[in-house]
């Protein structure tokens, strides 16, 4: 086996655990959400359209290019694939890619009606690169969700560099990445966590 070879299946594994990992958080229902990796080469190893992120298999993952074109002429990846692409290239520290859709990011998305939701006060905030205390506070700005990826993808272009928390699609859910799977799992999972403890805030009127 080569060494592009065996680094791809160590990304396919690491997609398979993070599918199971948000799976079993329920972030990724039904079909929602997808899961990337950078390799070396400069390919990138994804989900593929139309699969359960619970139940992966090595086959549900395929190669694109920067551009997000299939390697293999008959691979459908995920109708997202332009968004994980622009994150790696307007990031270069980027190791992969988290989406996932959330009850807490949809519900909290669709009800804000400001650009952004400020997470401030949280111990766990300092998952996020740059952070250091709980007193800042972390922009997570909020976009219009559009079926056009192109589209959708210039909007929110002009925003890297100052979201270290990600972003998320209003009614749809977050984007989330690090220099590798643990990292940008472990964002994901003190985003969650934030969203939820917000999400509850709300509820008790606070």
């Amino acid at each position: 086996m080569s060494e592009t070879m065996t680094e791809f299946a160590r990304a396919v594994q690491d997609i398979l655990a993070a599918g199971q990992r948000m799976d079993a958080r329920g972030w990724v229902p039904a079909t929602a959400g997808n899961i990337s990796r950078r390799l070396s080469d400069g390919r990138i190893a994804i989900t593929r359209s139309g699969c359960h992120k619970g139940f992966l298999q090595g086959a549900d993952v395929i190669t694109v290019d920067e551009a997000g074109k299939p390697h293999n002429a008959g691979d459908k990846p995920s109708a997202e694939t332009l968004l994980h692409c622009q994150i790696y290239q307007q990031d270069p520290t980027a190791g992969a890619v988290l989406h996932g859709h959330s009850v807490a990011a949809t519900v909290l998305s669709m009800t804000e009606k400001s650009p952004a939701l400020h997470l401030a006060d949280y111990e766990v905030q300092k998952v996020f690169e740059g952070q250091s205390t709980h007193e800042a506070s972390v922009p997570v700005p909020l976009f219009d969700n559009d079926q056009d990826i192109a589209r959708l993808a210039r909007e929110v272009e002009p925003s890297f560099g100052s979201m270290p928390a990600g972003y998320i699609i209003r009614g749809h859910g977050v984007y989330v990445w690090g220099k590798d799977m643990p990292t940008a799992l472990a964002r994901l999972e003190g985003l969650e966590f934030l969203l939820a403890c917000m999400l509850e805030r709300r509820k008790l009127g606070l």
